[in-house]
């Protein structure tokens, strides 16, 4: 199986919370993700949401998704065109999250990537490698399971059962 992403990275900090992603009192509001891309990272800068591209990655420090188990944060991620998030560390929940909901975690060094950098990331056989364009530096990211990268390849959990287990619902 081979996932192959290009896009352009917006820069977080470390610990990044749920709740920075969308924050709870936006939930109130409305549970859908169109309607509740428009807060994307309010709380982190107003004008990002207003700023993001379709096929923009985000990219984090240390504990992304920290905070509450809300699936919400990942569905709005999504929403708003981000395929995927790479962060030096990810909350359990959230990185679970992630997979189930066909938004792709690559766990790496974070480090050296700027904002704006122009990023390629290929999944193939496990492995992940990250290229920065911009910057002609290439990271490794830690290894997939073929399962996960499965999963992540027909866009998360339900569809993947849908085509291999006859999964109705």
């Amino acid at each position: 199986m081979r996932i192959h992403l290009e896009g352009r990275a917006r820069l977080v900090g470390d610990d990044i919370n749920t709740d920075y992603i969308i924050a709870s009192s936006r939930k109130k509001e409305s549970l859908d993700p169109d309607v509740l891309k428009v807060y994307l990272l309010e709380a982190v800068d107003p004008a990002f949401a207003g700023s993001v591209q379709p096929g923009d990655l985000i990219v984090a420090g240390k504990n992304f998704g920290c905070g509450s188990a809300m699936e919400i944060a990942v569905t709005v991620l999504l929403a708003a065109g981000i395929k995927a998030v790479l962060a030096r560390s990810f909350a359990r929940t959230f990185y679970r999250n992630a997979v189930n909901n066909g938004l792709i975690p690559v766990e790496c060094d974070t480090a050296g990537v700027q904002e704006g950098d122009r990023l390629s990331i290929v999944l193939q056989d496990g492995s992940v490698l990250i290229d920065d364009v911009t910057r002609r530096n290439s990271i490794e990211g830690q290894p997939l399971p073929e399962i996960m990268l499965d999963i992540l390849s027909v866009g998360g959990l339900v569809p993947y059962f849908r085509l291999h287990h006859n999964f109705h619902a």
